[in-house]
């Protein structure tokens, strides 16, 4: 087995997590035409092959409390290694395997030249996923109501 080279930049961690999330929420597809356009394909093994299983999700009371388990969630994983020997990683909600495999190289791809892919895919799937929150907070805040309470008179 051969080591991975010391890379001249290494991503923080903030940066990884970030860029493992927007991975994670970005639509497959978008993914799957990422992947496709690029000028090479990337060679890589999957050192894990993507499956499908539970993860407990826990909430915290009042956002901010005492914490408990909310419930499960179904989230595939996939680890794969490109042949440079440097590893990705996928985590997606849902049971697509694809997905967390496509997230896992284009993981991969990213600690290798976060300049190249960041400004052409995370950058654009980070946004669009902004927009559509804020279209749905809208949409929320429409709906709204105030109560007041009254105080009858004496």
């Amino acid at each position: 087995m051969t080591q991975p080279s010391p890379q001249t930049s290494s991503p923080s961690v903030s940066e990884r997590q970030h860029w493992m999330a927007v991975l994670a929420r970005a639509e497959e597809e978008a993914l799957q035409h990422y992947c496709t356009e690029l000028p090479e394909r990337p060679d890589y093994r999957c050192l894990r092959a993507a499956e499908t299983g539970l993860a407990m999700v826990r909430g915290r009371t009042g956002g901010t409390g005492t914490p408990f388990n909310l419930g499960e969630v179904t989230l595939s994983r996939c680890v794969i290694e490109l042949s440079s020997g440097t590893r990705g990683f996928g985590y997606v909600r849902g049971r697509s395997r694809r997905h967390a495999e496509l997230a896992a190289l284009l993981d991969a791809l990213m600690q290798e030249s976060p300049d190249v892919h960041g400004p052409a895919l995370i950058d654009p799937l980070h946004r669009h996923w902004q927009q559509q929150r804020e279209e749905a907070a809208c949409k929320a805040a429409a709906t709204r109501v105030d109560f007041m309470t009254m105080v009858r008179g004496s």
